[in-house]
């Protein structure tokens, strides 16, 4: 059985354990606060494009497609990968990685074997996976997940449309977790583009009859690429904000951890150290006897 010396030791070293998690949970809390906001205040923007793009949809003709919307056979992939640059956030990065490579192996095997799919990182920990398993890496954005601001977005998004239109991809998908709450994360995998809609014209479907100006086929060509933007930040928020429901899901569980250890050695250590007490007092019983003697 350990010593008294090297339990007290064992104690104050969860305890600053203990400490350490505890502060990376406020942090994560308060990062996560700040990256939720972001969302829900860009949420009455992109409903409100989606709303106009879906009426605009709905009075388009099937041959003004855009670029963007143009289905090819899948030759040639892209996947996007997003996830965090540091750890200790569970398994928010394994789940991201684990349905990457399901989907190079079962989706995309063919492309693969003829390396025809290449990637996009962002977060370090995909980047790491993706060097080590030698697969083609085309760009890696750690910066994105740290300071994720619109303008930064836009510019890798009109990067991979541009790629697209000039057929140096047939096919982009995207692989990230989206926030639910704090304490879970929906994984997705979805197709980035070739952009597709669903209108489904239903009579409770609202329709406005817009003026144009300049010309509607006009403001479709400008606004499919705003879209595209506009859901590459979205996705870019939901990972960051996962990432830290993550974390401080993690920190919130290793600090229980440690109280619960903490409560174990301080038990242990008392029984050790009554223990010590009454061999002491057996000692000195016997000693005395002896002296009787």
């Amino acid at each position: 059985m350990a010593n008294l010396k090297e339990i007290r030791n064992r104690i104050a070293s969860v305890r600053s354990t203990q400490k350490i998690t505890s502060a990376m949970k406020m942090v994560s809390a308060a990062k996560l606060r700040r990256t939720q906001n972001k969302i829900i205040n860009l949420r009455p923007y992109a409903n409100n494009l989606s709303f106009i793009l879906t009426n605009l949809l709905l009075s388009k003709s099937e041959n003004q497609l855009h670029p963007l919307e143009e289905i090819r056979n899948p030759e040639r992939i892209l996947i996007i990968i997003i996830t965090s640059n540091k750890g200790l956030c569970g398994g928010f990065n394994n789940a991201v990685l684990k349905e990457t490579e399901r989907t190079l192996m079962h989706k995309y095997l063919q492309q693969h074997q003829q390396k025809n799919v290449q990637f996009i990182c962002i977060g370090k920990k995909a980047a790491d996976y993706v060097q080590k398993k030698k697969y083609r890496l085309r760009g890696v954005y750690n910066d994105l997940t740290e300071n994720c601001s619109l303008e930064n977005v836009n510019r890798l998004a009109e990067e991979i449309m541009l790629q697209f239109i000039a057929k140096e991809f047939d096919k982009v998908d995207i692989i990230f977790n989206r926030f639910k709450n704090a304490a879970t994360q929906v994984l997705s995998n979805q197709t980035f583009l070739p952009l597709s809609f669903e209108v489904q014209k239903e009579d409770n479907l609202q329709h406005i009859d817009y003026i144009f100006e300049p010309q509607k086929e006009e403001i479709y060509r400008q606004i499919i690429p705003l879209f595209i933007k506009i859901t590459l930040y979205r996705c870019i928020l939901n990972s960051v904000v996962s990432e830290h429901g993550a974390r401080m899901t993690a920190m919130h569980q290793a600090t229980e951890n440690a109280k619960e250890l903490i409560k174990e050695l301080n038990l242990t250590y008392n029984k050790v150290r009554q223990a010590a007490i009454t061999n002491a007092l057996i000692e000195m019983v016997s000693g005395a006897e002896s002296l009787k003697n």
